[in-house]
């Protein structure tokens, strides 16, 4: 006992007095109380905003969060060698020097869910769950600060700005925008939550009041932005000969300048193409399923979204007229909608998507590894498993270092980051409201319940297609279509082959119907990103299938 009370003395003597951060916000800025978390990022450049530098990337400056209740004006948060950190898990652990400081406090907003439970979390406000630059937080004014982790001095930080409204982009006789209340998840939630599109009309829209076209929906990570990146800006600056070989090397996906001109011109097949905004609580896209801990997205989208755009468009308003496409988030996302919802849509173009198999969930296997962060494959020491590789192969960050990024960013799945994202999507509610953790954090030990129940629950989309086939395969006949690369950054293409096997057994006896869509992998070396054609020539894919399975006169 003696032994243990001298340690806890010199520990507390090591860190008594030593370096530390105080952050604190002025009654002139809000008036509180606030709930939410606090951040001070420490950035060695000036280039930008210290805020800005910050985040879960292998590039980042360092930053620490802590969470706080009720803050008031005045009232000090303290940063010290115990607040975790990212890159550098402690503030002991920065080196000696001159850096830019900035504070930042990220407001949660509370929640009486439907469900019982009630909680805090951020209220994405038009930026898409960026915790760095999300309106309506409160920030300091970035100063030079000497840091010494051996040091007494301490830092005071004060929070005088608001972050202003993000600036919504004006429509155009070719681009228009509406948000809607979405009566089914404002029901979840206990508080308004909306949809939002962003509607790109082809040639000849207005000047043919009679005439009805397809939709194409493409669903993706939130953005403002036109669908297939449509846009006038910067389209009279040429592109050289050089730059265009080099980005084609990596994608076939062609500028928006360059689909704006093909769209404009009526080069391309005549549709409305719909970019879908559906952010939530947790994360920038719900992926458009039903969920327990998002709400129910996957209805919302079918019940209220694509009504209403039939209703505000003239659409051909039949599932034979509506195609999907999007990549990574997006390809997952539509493969989801056309999976579950089979009767609603006429056919996926999934590009890159998340993992479609959770056998390969990125890399590890939730069902049979006992540890995200590490893999136990014979030799002495564990391997660290990477979370994202270079196209040669190089990794590029950890399973641990991300998610250690994300629990500095966020604690109880509040990050807005990616591994955090998929939780709230596809696990269950945990005893607190917040999302069961998959696996903890800090240690990486996997919950093989959780797992367990994100495959009952229909998200591992292999699983469920195979387990469903033969309920909903008939509807599914020719509808999906599925393009990665060999070197995905992120290893989803092992999750597409997957997939592929799973699909391409239908066509054994008694496994029918045979799918009967098609599968493209870029080879050698594309990565993450890559698709086998311009969108214009994806367009002209869709158009065929749309010509293809329409009603006969």
């Amino acid at each position: 006992m003696r032994t243990r009370l001298l340690a806890a003395a010199l520990l507390l003597a090591s860190t008594a007095g030593a370096q530390s951060v105080r952050v604190q916000y002025d009654a002139a800025v809000a008036a509180g109380p606030i709930t939410g978390r606090v951040f001070v990022i420490l950035a060695r450049s000036d280039r930008t905003e210290p805020r800005l530098q910050a985040g879960s990337r292998p590039s980042s400056e360092a930053f620490y969060g802590v969470d706080v209740e009720a803050l008031r004006p005045g009232q000090r948060v303290t940063f010290d060698g115990g607040v975790l950190g990212f890159p550098l898990e402690s503030l002991r652990d920065l080196p000696a020097g001159d850096y830019h400081a900035q504070a930042l406090l990220l407001p949660y907003t509370r929640f009486a869910r439907a469900d019982g439970h009630t909680i805090w979390a951020h209220l994405d406000a038009g930026e898409g769950q960026r915790w760095n630059a999300s309106p309506g937080s409160l920030v300091s004014e970035p100063r030079t600060v000497h840091w010494d982790p051996r040091g007494r001095q301490v830092i005071d930080l004060t929070l005088t700005k608001v972050i202003p409204p993000v600036t919504r982009p004006a429509d155009t006789e070719w681009v228009q925008r509406f948000r809607m209340r979405s009566a089914l998840v404002s029901r979840f939630w206990g508080h308004d939550m909306e949809l939002g599109a962003v509607v790109l009309l082809p040639k000849g829209y207005h000047e043919n009041p009679t005439a009805r076209y397809p939709v194409v929906y493409t669903i993706g990570h939130y953005s403002d932005r036109a669908p297939f990146g449509f846009t006038f800006e910067g389209c009279d600056r040429a592109e050289s000969a050089e730059a265009r070989e080099a980005r084609l090397a990596r994608s076939s996906r062609e500028p928006g300048c360059e689909f704006q001109q093909a769209w404009t011109a009526g080069r391309v097949p005549p549709f409305i193409a719909v970019f879908i905004q559906h952010t939530t609580p947790f994360y920038d896209d719900s992926y458009a399923l039903n969920s327990a801990n998002n709400g129910p997205y996957g209805d919302a989208i079918t019940r209220e979204l694509i009504p209403e755009i039939d209703r505000r468009y003239r659409t051909l308003a039949a599932p034979y007229a509506r195609t999907l496409t999007g990549g990574s988030t997006g390809g997952w996302d539509v493969l989801g909608l056309q999976v579950h919802y089979p009767d609603v849509f006429g056919g996926a173009w999934s590009l890159y998507p998340d993992q479609l198999d959770f056998r390969n969930y990125q890399f590890g296997d939730i069902y049979a590894d006992t540890n995200a962060f590490v893999r136990a494959d014979g030799s002495w020491l564990p391997r660290e498993i990477p979370s994202s590789r270079t196209a040669e192969g190089l990794t590029e960050m950890t399973v641990r270092e991300e998610n250690r990024a994300e629990l500095v960013i966020g604690t109880r799945g509040r990050s807005g980051g990616q591994w955090d994202g998929w939780q709230a999507a596809w696990a269950p509610v945990g005893p607190d409201g917040y999302p069961a953790t998959l696996w903890d954090k800090r240690t990486g030990h996997i919950d093989r319940a959780v797992a367990e129940a994100m495959r009952a629950n229909g998200y591992d989309l292999r699983a469920y297609a195979e387990a469903n086939w033969s309920r909903i395969g008939p509807s599914l006949v020719g509808k999906l279509h599925v393009a990665v690369g060999d070197m995905d950054n992120y290893f989803l293409n092992l999750g597409v082959y997957r997939f592929e096997r799973f699909l391409e057994s239908t066509k054994e006896p008694g496994k029918g119907p045979y799918y009967a869509g098609r599968f493209w992998y870029g080879r050698p070396l594309k990565p993450h990103g890559w698709q086998p054609w311009s969108n214009q020539e994806l367009l002209g894919l869709m158009d065929e299938q749309v010509r293809r399975n329409a009603p006969r006169p």
